[in-house]
């Protein structure tokens, strides 16, 4: 039997780790996310001229989902809320 023979069932499938570009955005970002301290929505829109929506969208997409990124957040009160990615 060839490849182009055998059903997408026998075909095992091996799991793409999806890796950050040097440099990039997105690394600057989980850089910001893994400090002790963390960071705030507020800190990542400063640092990165994104708006609001963008960094929640960056968080739960790009880190959470695509990246498989534990990412926990807190409220803290001179703050507002804290995201930090654990582990």
């Amino acid at each position: 039997m060839t490849e182009a023979d055998s059903s997408p069932d026998e075909a095992e499938e091996v799991p793409r780790v999806r890796k950050t570009r040097q440099g990039s955005k997105q690394e600057a970002l989980i850089a910001m996310l893994k400090r002790p301290e963390g960071a705030s929505i507020a800190e990542i829109t400063a640092e990165f001229g994104w708006q609001p929506h963008t960094v929640r969208g960056a968080i739960a997409g790009a880190l959470k989902k695509k990246l498989g990124l534990e990412v926990a957040s807190e409220k803290v009160e001179a703050r507002g809320r804290v995201y930090r990615i654990v582990g």
